[in-house]
């Protein structure tokens, strides 16, 4: 009973993350979340291929690490997502990972097909600090994907470009959060994008006004903002939550 009372919470969270990464601008038609079993740590849950924002209790699956449903007799109809091996190739190599994001937001995608390097601008994406990685499919998948990580093989490419990262970019395609909790996979998505519009902002400015840089958080600063936003995780979970109410 206590496991099958961890996943029905576990699962509503889900839901709600789908909803609030919608709500927010995050993700829209595409994009989706997953979250760590919290007894099996080789199975993930995730939605079937549905749009985020009409995700329900009903259409969340269980996934071993290959990509797989455990039950195909629960999950008959039921079409997965096609990047799902994003998420079980992270959960593999990422033993600390026990949420996941996969999104197309627009403001991030600048940064994955130019030279500028998304850097943290802002006390509420420290975790950007140290350097985001961005993930090239040519260099796994060849001069000719669909950009797509639909097999384990990319999967696995993908997740070596991630490494230890909290957040990562996909050349040309969107971007990928990971986290200790479906409430910090969502603050770290939601504030990378928020990241990116200020960061592009500030460069805007700076073209304007014939000069200058941007200033930066340091190591230390995103370090010590990190810490104190992770110790008030709560807090934007509880208000997006609100924003939510009445959509499940």
């Amino acid at each position: 009973m206590a496991e099958h009372a961890g996943i029905e919470e576990l699962i509503d969270d889900l839901v709600t993350a789908n909803h609030i990464l919608y709500n927010e601008g995050v993700v829209d038609g595409f994009g989706h979340v997953s979250v760590r079993h919290p007894t099996r740590p080789d199975l993930f849950l995730l939605s079937r291929s549905i749009a985020p924002g009409k995700v329900k209790a009903g259409d969340i699956m269980v996934f071993d690490l290959d990509g797989n449903p455990v039950d195909e007799s629960s999950t008959s109809g039921r079409k997965p997502y096609l990047e799902r091996f994003i998420h079980s190739e992270v959960y593999r190599a990422r033993p600390d990972v026990q949420s996941v994001v996969h999104n197309h937001s627009p403001a991030v995608i600048p940064f994955g097909v130019t030279n500028a390097k998304l850097r943290p601008i802002s006390h509420m994406s420290g975790f950007l600090a140290g350097g985001v990685p961005n993930f090239e499919i040519r260099d796994a998948g060849g001069p000719a994907t669909d950009m797509l990580i639909r097999t384990p093989q990319l999967g696995v490419a993908f997740a070596r470009t991630l490494g230890g990262a909290a957040f990562a970019l996909m050349r040309g395609h969107g971007a990928v959060a990971v986290g200790d909790s479906i409430r910090q996979v969502v603050y770290r998505a939601v504030y990378a994008e928020q990241n990116a519009r200020l960061q592009a902002e500030a460069l805007r400015l700076i073209a304007a006004t014939g000069g200058g840089e941007i200033n930066f958080l340091n190591d230390a600063e995103a370090a010590g903002a990190d810490a104190a936003n992770y110790a008030n995780m709560d807090r934007p979970w509880e208000l997006w939550k609100m924003r939510v109410a009445g959509q499940r």
